[in-house]
């Protein structure tokens, strides 16, 4: 999801939240058996529990054959496929309600019988004030910024309503749960009691009728206008994970309510799915279409099937525009892309399929072949743009512009969105984690990775207007410059493996995406671009298809890169921690080295210089050397040397830091500073003295809190007032000249 971050959202941090950052210019195994041997080998009758509502950080990484081990691409799916759907759904476009016929199968890889299940209704959330969803919203954004702040009116609530559950012809009793311990308002989690329990390895099949009714749009699904967004609308089965997997140590659900923050998690699996619309809505859904639609009576029912996904969403709106194209590359079928979008937006399109074919050739080339056939964009229309930036598996929506002009911010912003609500297809589609628990392994990395693609087709952000750029003023600033002016560096409130609800304010939770990137930007500058690259497409490699820890994330940069001592340490002070960097120069003192006036001992003998006498040596070798030198200039050089002393502060966490020192001549010594010490200083004796000291001097570092106080110099220097001052005075005399004009 793009929302706390990504486009407008992250600009608007880059000019409110940044502090201390100079203006520069402007991320083999068989085929798993049907029960994993990841479970205990002895069955247990007791209950099975919750995944824990809070205490969610995950430290130890997961068994190897966990989710059935690494897969290999020898299996006959690409997925471990334990769910399937077969859903026939209608919508009634005037009330914005899908009507629902599901059949589930699900398979219990544990080792031991289960009597109850868990769904998600994720559409609950949208039911009332006192859902959890609803609830944290009023205290989240009490104390930060975020998406999704629309107020719902009479006739605009959201819900899905329970018509039939049955298990092999038998209905089954439900109630709702809290697994988090949430209001008891909340009907996001339900339980269905089993007329006939699921044995170790067995399959379940049920039969669901259910009526979904869609929001007025406040966040991520819904309806405006004739437009309608179906996601999170079907009875979803939760996550059965045993032990080993995700740092479970015994068989559990995973079933968390619908947080604000949260995003989902679910099983991969195979869905099979007819949409009847009217025969005048545009559709476009996860996966691809079957056949020709089929019409009758003014309706049309479109067959859209998708393997090896672990949801399914869908966009039927009347009036919308199709765009289509196609890609092709090593390893990867060919891929239809399609873009569907207003009238008023047609300027969005072409720009959106350009930068989702770019996104396709990037992440193909430098993590792993793209796997499906598909990629459908949606770009929602005026007033829905809460649906906007949000990310299913082969199936996205953007942001619509009237106009995205080449070289401009508008440009950047929905290259930015696109590429990285496509870049979640990996992050969060192929690999699969737990975006409740772990949000960070999805919208951290796949923004880190999204910034790099940025870096490395060298499109910077560029606030320039053609006013802007008539008068010669063209500010940039990189992506990874972007992010760190939103990340809070200097008080981060939670680590970034905490989950996405137990977070002080919906700004902490934001820096899931601005945090992540800035401290892989830096493990990059540690490791080398190359290195990093090879851990993360090591990472992918062994995760794909699965579901990922954080841990297990670790474990991959280690094996990845051999650089354990790096990655533990952004991981202990960062991931798992709430550490902050600050080194700063505190001071410069430079003193010549001249003769001694005192005693001394030469052959057992004292000998006494007087100081009268040094004093005029002092003077009359100083006269000397001037007279030879009459254009040295102040400070570098003289008849003794000059002993400088650099002084520098650790006011955070430790970081390898590179120092500059420049002297009087113009020459400069870089030295390292790369240990536990909280403050160290440098001495350097050179024919001239130091006038300046500057920390990371190519300015890379971007965990640095602020990155102001890195440099000291003797003497002011008046370079850049005067620079600001010219910069004013060409503006002034531009619109001057515009004034006489006219």
């Amino acid at each position: 999801m793009a929302g706390m971050t990504g486009s407008r959202g992250l600009w608007l941090a880059a000019l409110v939240c940044g502090l201390g950052w100079p203006v520069l210019g402007w991320a083999q195994s068989a085929p798993a058996p049907a029960a994993s041997t990841a479970a205990p080998a002895v069955a247990s009758s007791a209950p099975i529990p919750f995944a824990p509502a809070h205490q969610t950080i995950i430290t130890t990484p997961s068994a190897p054959n966990a989710w059935g081990g690494q897969r290999t691409g020898s299996e006959p799916t690409l997925s471990d496929r334990v769910v399937s759907y077969t859903i026939d759904a209608s919508l009634d476009a005037a009330k914005h309600q899908v009507t629902g016929k599901e059949h589930m199968t699900w398979r219990n890889r544990s080792d031991r019988p289960v009597s109850h299940v868990y769904f998600h209704l994720y559409l609950n959330a949208f039911a009332n004030d006192g859902s959890t969803w609803f609830t944290e919203r009023r205290v989240l954004t009490a104390h930060g910024r975020s998406r999704g702040n629309a107020r719902l009116k009479k006739g605009q609530w959201g819900w899905v309503h329970l018509q039939q559950v049955e298990q092999d012809g038998t209905a089954l009793k439900w109630s709702f749960v809290h697994p988090d311990g949430g209001p008891a308002t909340d009907e996001t989690v339900v339980r269905f009691d089993l007329a006939q329990p699921v044995p170790a390895g067995g399959t379940l099949a049920l039969d669901i009728n259910f009526l979904s009714q869609l929001p007025r749009v406040v966040e991520r699904t819904g309806w405006w206008g004739d437009f309608n967004l179906v996601g999170q609308w079907f009875p979803k089965i939760g996550v059965l994970e045993l032990p080993g997997e995700r740092g479970a140590t015994q068989v559990r659900w995973n079933v968390h309510e619908f947080h604000f923050n949260s995003e989902f998690y679910a099983d991969f699996g195979l869905y099979d799915v007819h949409l009847t619309v009217p025969s005048d809505y545009t559709v476009g859904a996860v996966g691809q279409e079957q056949g020709a639609p089929v019409s009758k009576d003014g309706q049309t029912t479109y067959h859209f099937v998708q393997g090896d996904v672990h949801d399914f969403a869908w966009v039927a709106a009347k009036g919308y525009k199709t765009l289509d194209g196609s890609w092709t590359g090593p390893g990867s079928p060919k891929v239809d892309v399609r873009v569907i979008y207003p009238p008023e937006y047609v300027g969005s399109a072409a720009p959106t399929l350009k930068s989702t074919i770019a996104a396709l050739g990037y992440f193909s080339k430098t993590l792993g072949p793209y796997p499906y056939h598909t990629v459908t964009a949606v770009i929602p229309p005026y007033n829905a743009q809460e649906a906007g930036g949000m990310e299913y598996p082969t199936f996205f929506t953007s942001e619509g512009y009237k106009k995205v002009e080449p070289g401009t911010l508008s440009q950047y912003e929905s290259d930015f969105v696109n590429i990285h609500e496509f870049g979640h297809g990996y992050f969060y589609g192929i690999i699969a984690s737990d975006e409740f628990e772990e949000p960070m392994l999805d919208e951290g990395l796949n923004e880190y990775w999204d910034d790099r693609m940025l870096r490395d087709t060298h499109e910077d952000i560029t606030a320039a207007s053609p006013l802007m750029k008539w008068l010669g003023i063209t500010p940039t600033l990189t992506a990874f410059q972007m992010e760190r002016l939103g990340a809070t560096l200097r008080q981060p409130a939670d680590p970034l493996a905490q989950n996405s609800w137990d977070r002080l304010s919906s700004t902490s939770y934001g820096t899931v995406y601005t945090r992540t990137t800035t401290a892989m930007h830096d493990l990059e500058l540690r490791m080398g671009k190359a290195t990093m690259a090879k851990a993360m497409r090591l990472y992918y490699q062994r995760w794909r298809f699965r579901h990922p820890s954080v841990a297990d994330f670790r474990q991959a940069m280690i094996d990845g890169s051999g650089d354990a001592k790096d990655v533990n340490e952004i991981f202990d002070q960062f991931v798992y921690g709430t550490k902050h960097i600050d080194d700063r120069v505190a001071s410069i003192d430079t003193r010549q080295v001249l003769p001694q006036a005192g005693v001394t001992w030469k052959d057992g003998k004292p000998v006494e210089a007087d100081g009268t006498a040094l004093d005029k040596q002092i003077a009359k070798q100083e006269s000397d050397w001037k007279k030879a030198h009459p254009k040295a200039k102040p400070g570098s050089g003289g008849a003794y040397p000059w002993h400088s002393t650099v002084t520098v502060l650790r006011d955070g966490a430790q970081v390898p830091e590179l120092l500059r020192v420049t002297f009087a001549d113009g020459s400069h010594e870089d030295v390292h500073w790369n240990d536990d010490r909280r403050w160290a200083r440098f001495d350097f004796v050179k024919p001239g003295k130091v006038v300046s000291a500057e920390l990371d001097p190519q300015q890379q570092v971007y965990l640095d809190a602020n990155k102001l106080n890195d440099s000291y110099a003797t003497k002011p220097n008046s370079a850049a007032s005067r620079r600001w001052s010219a910069d004013v005075a060409a503006v002034l005399q531009a619109f001057y000249s515009m004034l006489v004009t006219l």
